[in-house]
């Protein structure tokens, strides 16, 4: 598993939100998009990473910054993640994990002694023309939102 880099172009795709609409990276051409991989949706990491975000969003867009979640969690779920912690920006069901191979980011993980394949939690920053601006791959799911606004605050 190696994911993309800074420079790369991002991989274009298309999947269901949460309400089963197709959303795809091409909508928000023009703008930069935060594009984040999680594990799962409604696990602990996952929730605290999900509403730091949440939290953050108008500094977000202050930096023309559009959220982008993505994990394999069909739709349904996703939808019951967003209504339970009142998400405000979009999650994305990779089920086939097709876009989180693009992006590199899936792969051997270990967890309690176990080996399987799954989702890294690493995320990308993607610029206004389509290329990967920025890869955060060093954080902890509590200070998640703030190394990314850290990072826009450094580059606006």
């Amino acid at each position: 598993m190696s994911p993309l880099n800074a420079g790369d172009k991002a991989p274009q795709f298309s999947l269901p939100d949460q309400d089963g609409e197709s959303i795809s990276l091409a909508d928000y051409h023009g703008q930069r998009v935060l594009v984040y991989f999680y594990p799962k949706a409604m696990t602990p990491g996952c929730t605290v990473q999900a509403c730091g975000l949440r939290d953050n969003m108008d500094d977000l867009k202050q930096f023309n910054v559009e959220v982008l979640g993505i994990s394999t969690d069909k739709p349904e779920k996703l939808s019951r993640f967003a209504e339970k912690e009142l998400l405000n920006f979009t999650l994305l069901s990779d089920e086939n994990h097709e876009v989180a191979q693009a992006f590199g980011v899936w792969g051997e993980k270990q967890f309690m002694g176990k080996t399987y394949d799954g989702i890294h939690r690493i995320s990308f920053l993607i610029d206004a023309d389509g290329k990967i601006e920025h890869v955060f791959d060093k954080f902890k799911t509590s200070d998640h939102d703030q190394v990314v606004l850290d990072y826009l605050k450094s580059h606006s």
